[in-house]
């Protein structure tokens, strides 16, 4: 096998049809470039789904992974080992808060805060047993478990996968009344993007967050932040929420936790509420594995060592007015945060995508309309300047008539 077409047939006889990828098969990366399995290489303007906020194989994460793999991987949690403790106390003076549940995947990390919340809601609530309420948003993107899908209100993700479980109410994204009409006295937690990054990168008006999270604090209710996509300095603050002062009751991590070495998130939060949990609880095997912990301290020293979320800041401003820039019939709206930047366009964003593809761009489409650009963090203004006439030149041609 040599080509593109090639990997891609082979791939298809074996593997389910659970993605749709743009046609080209990747065979290594460093920092913000990627090459095929032909040789071609491309600028990544999609970091994993912002998983590669500090690039392609990063020098020192892949030393620290090197170092641990060659000493110990994986006790389980049934012992104790020297990486854990270390990794969970960074992500505390980081985020500001006094525990940590470390996990694996983003949803299993939203599986954990539900988990949590809900507890803490019999527990120190006081709701009534199996009644506690999540108010959750439209056009959310959480995960991919059954829970999770169920309160979608896309209806691809959770058609035929029911039944599904009670306890969710969905209200619109940025409409402070309806999160407060929504609230009742059984009412435990409110989850939240605060940008919708898998709906379009939809960034919500000035001051959403922080009234939400007012009356969060006048009613007793959990504020619940996933910031797996928008953290770590993704969107030019090292969590999205400090824009607006919202300090979430729990926060959700992931994805760049690791750098795009291996799943790692967690949640964090003060001890009045992990406290409800105890042994038995809630648990995974490989949930602050060694391995993983010595990768997440070396993913989070080089988001702050290379301070990276203010260069997303100060470059993505930069980026977006230059993207308002362009002239064309088909761009809706150029929206986003810091290196998390969507374009919505009039039409289907897919061909679009392909076409830049061939100009070695990658990016991709979300929610059919809009195109995502997010490149990892470490990227350069000369890169950026070296990809928007070509940006400019793709978006300002109508592929539907």
């Amino acid at each position: 096998m040599k080509s593109n077409k090639d990997y891609i047939a082979f791939t298809d006889e074996f593997s389910a049809h659970n993605y749709h990828p743009l046609p080209v098969v990747l065979t290594r990366g460093q920092g913000i470039w990627v090459w095929d399995v032909e040789g071609k290489k491309y600028l990544d303007m999609l970091s994993g789904y912002s998983a590669l906020n500090q690039g392609h194989c990063h020098p020192r994460i892949a030393q620290a992974m090197k170092n641990q793999a060659d000493k110990l991987t994986l006790t389980s949690r049934a012992f104790h080992n020297d990486q854990m403790g270390i990794f969970l106390e960074k992500i505390c003076k980081l985020a500001g808060y006094e525990k940590v549940l470390p996990m694996n995947s983003g949803a299993e990390a939203v599986e954990t805060a539900i988990k949590v919340a809900r507890k803490w809601g019999y527990y120190k609530k006081k709701v009534k047993q199996n009644s506690a309420e999540i108010i959750v948003c439209e056009n959310n993107f959480h995960g991919r478990t059954t829970t999770i899908v169920g309160f979608s209100s896309d209806t691809q993700y959770h058609d035929g996968f029911g039944p599904f479980a009670p306890g969710f109410t969905i209200i619109p994204y940025n409409d402070v009344r309806a999160f407060e009409n929504a609230i009742t006295e059984n009412t435990i937690g409110f989850l939240v993007e605060p940008i919708q990054g898998e709906g379009g990168v939809i960034v919500p008006a000035d001051g959403y967050l922080r009234k939400c999270y007012e009356i969060c604090q006048k009613n007793n209710v959990l504020l619940i932040a996933d910031e797996i996509q928008t953290g770590l300095g993704r969107t030019g603050k090292l969590f999205a929420y400090e824009y607006e002062g919202a300090k979430p009751d729990i926060l959700i991590i992931g994805k760049a936790l690791s750098g795009g070495f291996y799943p790692v998130s967690a949640i964090a939060c003060n001890k009045h509420i992990m406290d409800v949990i105890k042994p038995g609880d809630h648990g995974s095997t490989f949930g602050g594995n060694p391995l993983a912990s010595a990768i997440g301290i070396a993913a989070l020293d080089v988001i702050v060592e290379e301070n990276l979320a203010q260069h997303a800041y100060d470059l993505g401003n930069w980026f977006m007015d230059e993207l308002k820039k362009i002239e064309s019939p088909i761009i809706k709206e150029v929206r986003g945060k810091g290196l998390l930047v969507g374009i919505e366009l009039t039409e289907k964003a897919r061909p679009h995508c392909e076409k830049l593809m061939g100009l070695g761009i990658l990016a991709k489409e979300t929610h059919e309309m809009v195109v995502r650009f997010a490149p990892p963090l470490i990227i350069q203004k000369e890169d950026l300047e070296w990809a928007l006439p070509k940006i400019a030149d793709v978006l300002k041609i109508r592929v539907t008539v």
